[in-house]
């Protein structure tokens, strides 16, 4: 199976890259091909919304990352999103390149992809991921992917706090799992 990661952290070595990390690792060891775009280390402008691409049928107006991650999404069978929890929601980073994906809408709608969201959080209010999941939510029906579920870290403000966790060892299983 191929699987597109991308992540939204500007943290190398933060929390929800330490989840990144130990998915791709147990996808990996599953026999999987994995393909990482980190959005906050690349060149990626934001949607302008100005429909030159026609939705997948010209080139996007703008020459950037996002034409590494196109075709990578276009023959992916699994895109999985990564992101720590920035104000109710994923990073912009990552939220960007999601925008981003109109420039290929048509060709990337009702194809048969599976989707999974993996989020991190300071914070240990259980609703404080409801506006992120629900986003994520209804990009996975507009898109006609299928959810193959979310891991939510609460309490994990730091990478020390997360190695405290089990949370590693959970997204390890979840990409260990894929199938």
């Amino acid at each position: 199976m191929n699987i597109v990661v991308i992540t939204g952290s500007s943290h190398k070595n933060g929390t929800s890259a330490l989840l990144a990390d130990e998915f791709i690792r147990g996808a990996k060891e599953a026999g999987h091909s994995v393909y990482r775009f980190d959005t906050a280390h690349e060149c990626v402008h934001p949607c302008i919304g100005c429909d030159a691409c026609g939705c997948g049928k010209k080139p996007c107006v703008f020459r950037d990352a996002m034409n590494e991650l196109y075709p990578e999404v276009l023959k992916a069978d699994m895109v999985v999103f990564v992101s720590p929890l920035y104000y109710h929601a994923m990073s912009s980073q990552i939220k960007m390149a999601i925008d981003r994906f109109h420039g290929i809408d048509d060709l990337l709608r009702g194809t048969p992809k599976k989707t999974m969201l993996i989020m991190t959080a300071a914070s240990e209010v259980k609703s404080i991921f409801r506006g992120a999941v629900a986003s994520y939510h209804e990009t996975a029906k507009y898109l006609g992917w299928k959810d193959c579920g979310t891991l939510l870290a609460y309490g994990c403000y730091t990478r020390a706090d997360i190695e405290k966790t089990d949370y590693p060892g959970k997204s390890y299983a979840l990409g260990k799992a894929v199938r």
